[in-house]
């Protein structure tokens, strides 16, 4: 079976916000979230709870915990195969923040502007 290709998603101006987010977490948080990257780039939209789940209008998350820290990444799909991640946030609520999906969605709306879907 193929993977899925997994992508940060850029900002006209060069930024990747899930990329700067992961870059700003310690060693093992990053190592933990990239092994869920990993399920996510085998899986595709089959990983589900508790390494993935989706919230809504075709934003999902990819989930890590560490002792009381739990990372959120955003991502959603486009053109077949293709998962973008496009922000990321330390969760402190139990449910994701409305303004961290409305960022996702955003960003979604600003690729397929410049990529197509």
């Amino acid at each position: 079976m193929e993977n899925y290709i997994i992508e940060f998603y850029c900002k006209e101006d060069g930024t990747e916000p899930a990329r700067e987010f992961m870059e700003s977490l310690d060693a093992k948080m990053v190592a933990k979230i990239l092994r869920v990257v990993d399920l996510l780039e085998k899986n595709g939209p089959m990983l589900r709870m508790p390494h993935s789940e989706y919230l809504v209008d075709g934003i999902f998350e990819i989930r890590a915990k560490q002792g009381t820290d739990i990372t959120r990444v955003l991502y959603f799909f486009t053109n077949g195969k293709k998962i973008i991640l496009s922000n990321g946030f330390v969760k402190k609520t139990d449910k994701t923040p409305l303004k961290e999906i409305e960022r996702a969605k955003l960003f979604r709306a600003d690729y397929e502007r410049r990529h197509g879907r």
